[in-house]
């Protein structure tokens, strides 16, 4: 259990490299991404805006820019981590 710690320790630090970068994030597109790079839009992913994000685009209303960046990380990071947990927590049963 101590060991799953390491790797999401790496991710937390290497967190801020997506706020330098200049390009999009991996599946963070938006449509004209797609058609420009594609030459069409998946029939699957043109609807997909609609969708309402827990944090949208890493914003909080009322605190820093970074800091939402963080947080918006670490609740991430902890919701996919407890799935899986609890995911593999049923199957050993």
């Amino acid at each position: 259990m101590k060991n799953i710690f390491y790797p999401i320790i790496i991710v937390l630090i290497f967190l801020p490299l997506g706020l330098i970068s200049e390009n999009p994030a991996w599946a963070e597109w938006e449509n004209e991404y797609y058609q420009e790079m594609l030459g069409f839009i998946p029939k699957g992913i043109e609807n997909a805006f609609h969708m309402k994000a827990l944090i949208p685009d890493y914003t909080i209303a009322g605190i820093n820019e970074v800091v939402a960046y963080y947080l918006s990380g670490i609740v991430g990071i902890t919701l996919i981590f407890g799935f899986f947990y609890f995911l593999g927590k049923k199957i050993a049963r």
